[in-house]
């Protein structure tokens, strides 16, 4: 008698959290941007404050010993300046309304603390070359000490715990999201003959990565049109953007070799487990960023897997007892087929045994 009450209040409690999940995406996407607003405006100062001492082309790169080794106009600083906080900014805002973050703690604080950092590691540096180029006649002749870079990463380190900190601004539980339904949705099996062969293939994605990977490829090529610093910064914005692109889709298969993951529009890489390193299969809601510290292909201490978003997951134990996950949707139909093959490779060995 008591237990359709129960059920009404779990019900009415998760009502309740997903409508305070989604009154509090905003503030979680405003809290995300914050960092590189806040970067911005510092930098901006600074240039203001020294623009009537800075020389016509500025020193925007230094090498090893703290000469200057590219140069920029005002324009052109000013344009990579706002472009580059812009884009992180808008970049971090799209992470924290698109993933889990809105409905636990525990991964928007991750997020808040790498974002506030990298935002401090970049605004400081980049504040300094303008103090370096105040006075000079050209910036040939700006010199940026060293120095600088540890104390970017000193206060970087202060912005994030900085950023883990303001995760209590927002009205979310502590732990760990929920998995769907019990937990064991994909621990079932399909009615499958001794003699039927079956097999499940789904494409997966990262717009995440998509938009990474171009935005990271369009930036090789406006820093390589807006300085004149040479090949090798365009190049190393460029070549890791295309590569993030091109692997941003993963094709998932189970069939009677196993599980293979591979890329959406090469061959290889790819990664198969067979039937015979399987244990069980499972799908599970995770987070990206709690559970395994970022997108695409992450190994973490007792876990691996192909992560393109947070969300449903298929997720399977191994032979060794660690796990591996790729998200994907219909996740229970393949961990159902997946756990099907298993006990029927099992029962083969078994009876060659």
């Amino acid at each position: 008698m008591n237990q359709p009450a129960r059920s009404s209040s779990r019900s009415s409690r998760s009502s309740r959290s997903s409508r305070s999940s989604r009154s509090s995406r905003p503030r979680i996407a405003l809290l995300a941007a914050l960092p590189f607003v806040l970067g911005l405006l510092a930098d901006l100062t600074v240039y203001v404050t020294v623009r009537d001492q800075l020389p016509d082309r500025l020193a925007r790169h230094f090498g090893a010993d703290g000469e200057a080794d590219g140069f920029v106009g005002h324009g052109g600083f000013l344009a990579m300046l706002v472009g580059m906080f812009v884009v992180l900014g808008a970049i971090s805002a799209f992470l924290a309304l698109r993933s889990d973050f809105a409905t636990y703690r525990r991964g928007l604080r991750g997020l808040l603390a790498v974002v506030y950092a990298t935002s401090a590691f970049l605004a400081w540096p980049l504040g300094a070359s303008l103090l370096a180029n105040r006075g000079t006649a050209d910036g040939e002749a700006a010199v940026f000490p060293l120095w600088h870079l540890a104390v970017a990463a000193a206060v970087a380190a202060l912005a994030a715990g900085a950023g883990a900190a303001t995760a209590r601004l927002v009205p979310l539980p502590d732990g760990r999201p929920p998995l769907g339904g019990n937990g064991q949705a994909g621990a079932g099996r399909i009615d499958l003959g001794r003699d039927e062969v079956a097999g499940w293939v789904r494409q997966t994605g990262s717009r995440l990565l998509s938009g990474t990977g171009i935005a990271l490829a369009v930036a090789g090529v406006a820093t390589l049109w807006l300085t004149d610093g040479g090949w090798v910064t365009p190049l190393s914005l460029f070549v890791p953007g295309i590569l993030v692109a091109a692997f941003a889709r993963a094709c998932v298969t189970v069939d009677r070799r196993g599980l293979t993951v591979s890329s959406g529009l090469v061959p290889w890489p790819r990664i198969r487990l067979p039937l015979d390193r399987i244990e069980r299969a499972d799908t599970r809601r995770i987070s990206a960023f709690a559970d395994y510290g970022g997108w695409g292909y992450r190994i973490v201490p007792g876990r691996s897997g192909v992560i393109m978003r947070s969300g449903e997951a298929l997720v399977v134990r191994r032979a060794n007892g660690n796990d591996f996950a790729v998200t994907v949707d219909d996740s229970a139909t393949a961990a159902a087929l997946l756990n099907t093959l298993v006990d029927r490779e099992s029962s083969s060995r078994d009876g060659r045994h």
